[in-house]
């Protein structure tokens, strides 16, 4: 399957339908083919259910959101536990959202990026739900080490702060190197597996990296959409005010991971407190981040965080930079010690 966008058929649309093209559609030219109900997926008796002719048993909840949910789930056949994402989908943008992130699930096959086990759309009370079958991660999320960290008083030392950081570049120089960003990187959205081997996961907000902004409504189009898919506190400068006439990238994903380094150094995000106080975050990340001092960890590390967590992108290094920087520092890191949660 092709991940490039056929650039004939973009031609043929109106700036507006082409910025909304990127945004809302995410993928351009992806297959959109609709699932036959009731084919793939039948509710059983005894709390199971059956996927691509695979037979689960419900085990219990996860989570919840606002119109998702997540239950845990075992495989009848293979034994092993799975994560399983029921969405709502209200109408047929949030269908095509779903099958979205669906697609880009499958469009990936790496170590640091969540795989797809199974997935289908049902019909129930005249509403559509996306099922996707994930990995189990029985270890959690990266935000959910950090608050153990944080509630036994310790830290994380540098030597394993690098070689999850390493896995989440790994992760994201995939993606950009296939032309798609994430858009909504955040420790809730990195899976830790036992080896601290990171994964990243909730693909839904991904599109294409390369949205070129032409006038207002473009601007307020992209814009809008940023503020409803990418988080505020872990969110791009340049998504909160949206220029008439630039170039949106995968650089949004650079200052994202910083607030992710940020966040495993001190535990929490640089501005979660700026939100929590109801205060203006778009206009706390035009300023320069600010590092606690003393802080115990190297001057190397400091330079990278302040090297990437800069608010005009144009001054922002690409993943491949960073990579760079962390091999180097993890060879001459100071801490060796990589103290498990």
């Amino acid at each position: 399957m092709r991940s490039e966008i056929d650039t004939a058929s973009i031609r043929g649309h109106s700036g507006m339908d082409w910025i909304s093209c990127f945004i809302h559609l995410g993928v351009g030219v992806l297959s959109y083919a609709p699932e036959r109900m009731g084919q793939t997926l039948c509710i059983c008796s005894r709390g199971s259910i059956t996927i691509d002719n695979k037979r689960y048993y419900f085990i219990q909840k996860l989570d919840e959101g606002g119109f998702s949910y997540v239950d845990l789930v075992e495989g009848v056949q293979d034994g092993r536990f799975y994560a399983l994402k029921r969405i709502l989908c209200h109408d047929r943008e949030g269908r095509q959202e779903a099958q979205t992130e669906v697609e880009m699930h499958r469009l990936f096959s790496h170590p640091n990026i969540l795989g797809l086990a199974g997935h289908t759309f049902i019909e129930r009370g005249g509403k559509s739900e996306a099922w996707i079958l994930l990995p189990y991660v029985q270890k959690g999320s990266l935000w959910s080490v950090l608050e153990k960290l944080r509630d036994k008083g310790s830290f994380m030392p540098e030597r394993r702060i690098l070689k999850v950081l390493q896995g989440i570049c790994s992760g994201l120089k995939a993606m950009h190197d296939r032309g798609y960003a994430h858009r909504d990187l955040k420790p809730t959205n990195v899976l830790l597996e036992e080896d601290d081997r990171p994964l990243l996961m909730d693909l839904g907000s991904m599109n294409r990296s390369r949205m070129e902004v032409k006038g207002t409504r473009e601007a307020m189009t992209v814009q809008d959409w940023a503020a409803q898919r990418c988080t505020i506190s872990y969110r791009a400068p340049e998504l909160f005010n949206v220029e008439s006439h630039c170039v949106i990238d995968d650089r949004t994903d650079i200052w994202s991971l910083g607030c992710v380094l940020y966040s495993m150094m001190f535990l929490e995000g640089p501005y979660d407190m700026v939100f929590q106080k109801g205060d203006s975050v778009a206009l706390a990340v035009q300023n320069p981040v600010t590092i606690p001092q003393p802080c115990s960890y190297s001057e190397g590390l400091q330079n990278l965080l302040r090297s990437i967590m800069v608010s005009n992108p144009q001054e922002r290094p690409d993943v491949n930079w960073i990579l760079d920087q962390i091999q180097d520092m993890t060879c001459s890191s100071p801490n060796t010690q990589t103290n498990m949660v």
